[in-house]
């Protein structure tokens, strides 16, 4: 079942899209704000998300930065503002689709139908993450042949594997894993992340995937 996040501050939007959502069989969370809104897709780590802009705590484009930090997940924009210079500000920043409001139902949907349609390529690349000698699947959330990961190790290797290439910050990873709280406990990552070695590289003392940029962060190398 598709899981789609909808944060939005007017109660009745919410209720709208929650009844329609759910009689189209997809599973739905909402959020009130930005922040509960990050929060959910972290914890809950939805197949597509339903934004508003206007968000009492935080502008909708700070959201789509923050779920850009980390992941892929497709991202529809649902706002009053209909400025084409808002529009054009939602996708530059990472969104994948913009409707205005008012909208209608039966429009909207298709929207939301059509984004996931593209998304289904990118996450069937993720069911299938070469390292060593093993297969990741994102998608399950199982490694081949055999390899079992505790929860803290598989949330900081998603977060280093939707973003291959890319230089993970090491106060990022902390604070997505573990809060805020605990940006500077640096040694937490070293430990997980030479214990993620030991299960997934050929050789933990010298990785060719999970790299580590001394001072800065982490690295996935496909």
């Amino acid at each position: 079942m598709t899981k789609i996040l909808v944060v939005d501050d007017e109660p009745q939007i919410l209720r709208a899209l929650r009844v329609n959502l759910a009689a189209r069989h997809y599973e739905v969370a909402v959020a009130a704000d930005g922040g509960s809104g990050l929060r959910e897709a972290a914890e809950w780590h939805p197949d597509l998300v339903v934004l508003d802009l206007g968000l009492p705590d935080m502008d909708g484009i700070d959201v789509i930065h923050g779920l850009r930090g980390w992941t892929k997940v497709p991202i529809v924009v649902l706002s009053g503002r209909a400025g084409s210079a808002d529009k054009i500000e939602a996708l530059d920043a990472g969104a994948d689709d913009y409707v205005t409001k008012p909208f209608g139902i039966d429009e909207f949907l298709a929207r939301i139908r059509a984004v996931a349609r593209r998304a289904t390529v990118h996450e069937a690349e993720l069911a299938s993450i070469e390292i060593g000698d093993h297969t990741v699947d994102l998608t399950r959330k199982t490694v081949s042949p055999g390899i079992r990961l505790t929860p803290t190790e598989w949330h900081i290797l998603e977060i280093l594997l939707r973003n291959p290439g890319k230089l993970i910050p090491q106060r990022y990873l902390l604070a997505e894993v573990w809060g805020s709280k605990h940006v500077k406990e640096t040694h937490y990552l070293r430990q997980y992340m030479a214990q993620l070695r030991k299960k997934l590289e050929r050789d933990p003392a010298h990785p060719r995937h999970l790299i580590t940029e001394p001072g800065m962060g982490y690295r996935y190398t496909p």
